[in-house]
């Protein structure tokens, strides 16, 4: 079964992505067409970029990078979760996808967003060029969370409705398919 890697891409204290990233991990594995594993990088705590090489070549030195190197390499998929902050996505993110290179190459990724009445689609405007440059392939169904706090309980729990669930299933749905398209042999490809 292929690996999806889940990022928290907040670090910030109190942060409302960790209900959102466990939600969508829960839905993730109901779906049954991945194994699911959430990368939280409030935990791995990965420095600013500290590496004396670049990523192309690989030759790292830290053993948190070679840790963060591992963990996306065995990913067949990524789904980035991510605030918006000031119209943008977190210097955390930012800094956990600069750390590699060759290791996002060619896997298809989801962007579940969240923040106030924009549901943090600017932080993923900003994401796509990103991405792009690491060749990663971006699925067109995303889930777009505006005014998140009104879906967090008492509890700390998040509650998506229906329209969230719909988008999160279709996005899960793509990125399975386009996973399962790159397995393919290049033969039944080509028609």
């Amino acid at each position: 079964m292929p690996r999806l890697l889940v990022i928290i891409g907040s670090t910030r204290p109190g942060r409302v992505g960790l209900p959102v990233t466990q939600w969508f991990a829960d839905l993730a594995r109901r779906h049954a067409r991945f194994q699911v594993e959430v990368a939280d990088l409030a935990e791995m705590e990965l420095p600013l970029l500290d590496e004396p090489h670049h990523p192309r070549r690989r030759q790292y030195v830290h053993q948190h990078t070679k840790e963060w190197s591992e963990r996306v390499d065995r990913a067949d998929a990524v789904v980035m979760v991510t605030p918006e902050y000031n119209h943008g996505y977190p210097a955390a993110l930012k800094n956990a996808i600069d750390y590699l290179h060759d290791e996002w190459a060619d896997k298809p990724v989801g962007f579940v967003s969240y923040g106030g009445g924009s549901g943090g689609t600017r932080a993923v405007q900003q994401l796509m060029p990103v991405v792009a440059a690491l060749r990663m392939l971006p699925v067109s169904t995303a889930v777009d969370i505006p005014f998140v706090f009104r879906r967090v309980d008492e509890a700390g729990l998040f509650r998506a409705d229906d329209v969230i669930e719909q988008a999160a299933t279709g996005m899960l749905d793509e990125l399975a398919t386009f996973e399962a398209s790159r397995r393919e042999p290049q033969s039944r490809q080509v028609a």
